[in-house]
């Protein structure tokens, strides 16, 4: 039985969208552009290089993907960074795609693309009547405003609270509509409580669930799962192996790239990464904690479970006080004297504080299956330390001006010393008891079927049939880019 079904609904709809286009010379690009920019029209290409990455242009749809050339604005190599032997205390080579080169500043703008367009270019969604609601535990909403802004669409974000200010400062800024909801990071199902607030209020309310969303996890499985190929070719040796993929579980989005590169290379190990503070897939566990971006408290409709090898959780102080060390003088006055050279100690700002806990995971990998230098892990940079500047000053007001013996600390107790505790390799059994609890949130709080619960986990094409509906969605596209640019 097949619950995936993608075609035209509305021809009014989608006439609508088709008029919009015209008359604001949007053209969407297709997948496959976004995941080798390198086929972008060389018109489009050009006209880039004369557009900011930030700026609310049509044309930075085309940004969509891993290889910004900031320098000429043009398309360059896959945005990559490797952490340095000296700093991470072990021998395997950890390597991450860094998403600080996408526009907004984070790789959730992807994410958001995914899930958008494909209603715009079947008719699902009435961009003169809808206002796209972008519920989230950070970036997600970013880049789901600034597509929206990009697409003349009304955005809606929803974020707790309690998450860093620069976000609110930004959206306040593209003039979204705002919703904060209680909490911090792990309060998702207030998020969840205010989108059925805001449908019954009026069905203009168009709900964009990333947790849910397949064309968040597509995305990621055909561009960023493809990025991260690419980066390992160029890269591998005789003897190297590619041997882990790290990713905070969030939305379940970013680990979806962990689906194409077990089917590449199936022997890596795929880590799902959480904190400590709120342990759901180790322990089945709740609470609070300050990794911002990775959600928690539930497990997301769209991951693939069978899929994961391991769990690992990190403590939420050990990447907050990383963040000081990468970025405060004296924290890179001290990671200078264990040789590392300038350019590297300047790129660490490019790592927010989930990217961070990502390295510390794919720390704990290396460590746990004893890896050498002939392994490679590769895990994702999610955004960069611009998010978080109040969070370094909140930090400097509590415990006082950042000193090199703090940061001799900090390096060898959460870098250093990583731990192989709070983790846990998953056999079958474990691996079903984590998908079961998608139970609890998707069947009984949100309306999905059993049926389909019992799909993703008996039924071998539920997940291919998700992913390979990407070609799918770039023949809608050329056919609306071919109406758009009609006479």
């Amino acid at each position: 039985m097949s619950y995936w079904k993608w075609k035209i609904e509305n021809h009014s709809f989608l006439q609508k969208t088709i008029k919009r286009c015209k008359e604001k010379n949007i053209i969407l690009p297709k997948f496959s552009e976004l995941r080798e920019p390198e086929k972008i029209p060389s018109e489009i290409k050009e006209k880039l290089k004369s557009i900011g990455i930030n700026e609310v242009h049509p044309l930075n749809l085309f940004r969509i993907n891993w290889q910004n050339n900031l320098t000429n604005g043009g398309i360059g190599e896959v945005n990559f960074l490797e952490i340095p032997r000296e700093i991470t205390g072990i021998k395997a080579r950890i390597i991450g795609l860094v998403g600080k080169f996408f526009p907004t500043g984070a790789h959730k703008v992807g994410a958001t693309y995914g899930v958008l367009v494909p209603y715009l270019v079947t008719g699902k969604f009435n961009p003169e009547y809808h206002k796209a609601v972008w519920p989230s535990t950070g970036n997600y909403c970013r880049g789901g405003a600034f597509n929206s802004a990009l697409l003349s669409v009304h955005s809606v974000a929803i974020l707790p609270e309690e998450m860093s200010q620069e976000r609110f400062e930004w959206l306040r800024n593209l003039g979204s509509e705002i919703y904060a909801t209680p909490g911090c990071e792990s309060n998702v199902k207030e998020i969840y409580d205010k989108c059925h607030e805001l449908e019954k209020q009026s069905d203009e309310y168009f709900i964009f669930n990333q947790f849910e969303q397949f064309g968040n996890s597509c995305f990621h499985y055909y561009v960023t799962g493809y990025a991260i190929e690419k980066v390992f070719n160029k890269l591998k040796s005789e003897k190297t192996r590619f041997s882990g993929f790290v990713s905070a579980t969030g939305s379940a989005g970013t680990i979806g790239a962990g689906d194409y590169l077990k089917e590449k290379f199936p022997q890596i190990k795929i880590v799902a990464s959480e904190a400590l503070q709120c342990p759901t897939l180790l322990m089945n566990g709740y609470g609070a904690h300050r990794i911002e971006g990775i959600g928690d408290k539930h497990i997301p409709w769209i991951h693939n479970v069978k899929n994961t090898d391991v769990v690992t959780a990190i403590d939420d102080e050990h990447p907050l006080r990383i963040l000081r060390l990468f970025n405060e003088e004296n924290g890179l006055k001290f990671l200078s004297t264990l040789g590392i050279d300038d350019e590297t100690l300047n790129k660490l700002s490019w790592l927010g504080i989930s990217s961070i806990s990502n390295v510390l995971s794919s720390i704990k990998l290396a460590k746990w299956f004893e890896m050498n230098e002939n392994d490679i892990i590769f895990t994702v940079f999610t955004d960069s330390v611009e998010m978080y500047r109040s969070r370094l000053k909140e930090m400097n007001e509590s415990f006082g001006k950042y000193s090199t013996s703090q940061a001799e600390i900090d390096w060898n107790v959460c870098v250093k010393n990583q731990s192989i505790n709070y983790m846990k390799e998953l056999n079958y059994y474990d691996r079903k008891t984590i998908h079961n609890l998608k139970y609890f949130t998707w069947v009984e709080q949100q309306g999905k079927s059993v049926d389909e619960l019992n799909a993703q986990w008996y039924d071998e094409n539920y997940w291919h049939e998700r992913y390979s509906t990407i070609e799918l969605w770039d023949n809608y596209i050329e056919e609306f880019n071919k109406k758009v640019l009609s006479d």
